[in-house]
């Protein structure tokens, strides 16, 4: 294989390859329309690398195939399947998870694309959780001031979230994606047996988003969750999971289509994100990003109390079904001001106004202003303690 045919950000790797259930499970595809930047389709099912091309286009000549290290066996799979249907494919192997999602990663891929001679016709396929598609959709909105893109998430966070409605970004020393555009992707492939692979942790703090839409938008989430065992949620191949899948995506392509941009309505997706990601901030990102969002939404639940009086009973279900999927519900008690501080920056704040997406009922989420800090100290306290579980280890790719 020679140099231009393969790129690699770093030598070292981990083999994790996805599975295929072949043409009849194929017959049970969902597709799901998104109306947010143009208009793409997110496809649901299993064994779905057949459908690229059609997504890819007939002008398409070479396309760029970026995965971690963790999927080094997938993305090489995705590339051959590409070359066998006539097309110029490669493959840029990049740093697994949150280290994916630096400038010299970024760089590293541009120089990928100048060197082998990408033009606005041609395409970038990302393989792999929430930090590829971040990474991979910021290099494709950037280069050339935009490449088609599209994505194959692996996991259940990148499936119902980062693969969806077109964010992009990359983290800095301030902060996690200061730095983006919004470059919506020209499709999704949901192959829910990438998932076959993928540890039970990675899957259950990934629902975290799942639970999320929940709250906001689709009670019927919520219900699900509780009615079933978490031996049952879990099954890959089951009808439980595949559900909490396509509503959560159902969920945010109905929220993206009013508001790509982010000016209004697509803020209640970040439901539980202001203090998740100073909690991911803190702990340098070795947090998974779930589990912080579980926190995060407790955190979120009790200001409500106080805010909007949302009711005792859905601060404590968001404790109930959180806690079912083995999720942490607490964090670091003696951390508030540092906390704070980087909340401070959350890119929904005005000024010096911090605002967040409060309930006052499930499914009737808004972003309030917080005019005084001491109401966050006083939530904090109710999540706070002096040894909260470790959630090493973020999502991966």
């Amino acid at each position: 294989m020679g140099a231009q045919q393969v790129r690699k950000f770093s030598r070292r790797a981990h083999v994790m390859p996805g599975g295929s259930k072949g043409e009849s499970a194929r017959m049970s595809l969902t597709r799901i329309n998104v109306e947010a930047g143009g208009n793409y389709p997110v496809l649901v099912g299993q064994g779905l690398l057949g459908e690229l091309p059609e997504l890819l286009g007939p002008r398409v000549e070479k396309v760029l195939v970026i995965h971690p290290r963790a999927l080094r066996t997938t993305g090489e799979t995705v590339r051959d399947d590409l070359r066998a249907t006539g097309l110029d494919a490669i493959v840029a192997e990049i740093p697994d998870a949150e280290e994916a999602k630096h400038v010299q990663v970024a760089a590293f891929c541009w120089q990928v694309l100048g060197q082998s001679d990408f033009t606005r016709t041609d395409a970038i396929i990302t393989v792999g959780g929430g930090a590829v598609s971040d990474l991979g959709g910021f290099v494709a909105a950037t280069w050339l001031r935009g490449l088609s893109a599209i994505h194959i998430p692996t996991t259940v966070l990148g499936m119902v979230d980062a693969a969806i409605g077109g964010k992009t970004g990359i983290n800095t020393a301030e902060g996690k994606n200061l730095v983006g555009s919004f470059h919506a992707p020209s499709g999704v492939l949901v192959d829910l047996d990438t998932l076959q692979t993928l540890p039970e942790n990675e899957l259950f703090t990934g629902l975290a988003e799942v639970v999320k839409t929940g709250f906001i938008a689709d009670p019927a989430i919520l219900d699900l969750v509780s009615s079933h065992s978490k031996a049952e949620i879990a099954e890959v191949d089951g009808p439980v999971l595949r559900e909490l899948i396509e509503r959560a995506i159902a969920v945010k392509a109905d929220v993206v289509a009013d508001d790509f941009k982010e000016s209004g309505r697509r803020e209640i997706l970040n439901y539980g994100h202001t203090l998740a990601h100073a909690i991911e901030h803190k702990e340098r990102y070795q947090w998974r990003h779930g589990a912080a969002v579980s926190v995060g939404m407790v955190f979120a639940a009790e200001v409500a109390a106080m805010v909007k009086g949302l009711p005792p009973e859905t601060v404590d279900l968001h404790r109930e079904l959180l806690t079912k999927l083995g999720l942490p519900i607490t964090y670091r008690a003696d951390v508030w001001p540092q906390l704070l501080e980087t909340m401070k920056r959350d890119k929904k704040a005005r000024g010096s106004m911090l605002r967040m997406v409060l309930l006052g009922e499930v499914g009737s989420p808004a972003t309030v202003e917080i005019p005084d800090v001491s109401i966050l100290h006083t939530a904090y306290q109710e999540v706070g303690e002096d040894s909260p579980r470790i959630m090493l280890g973020t999502d991966l790719g």
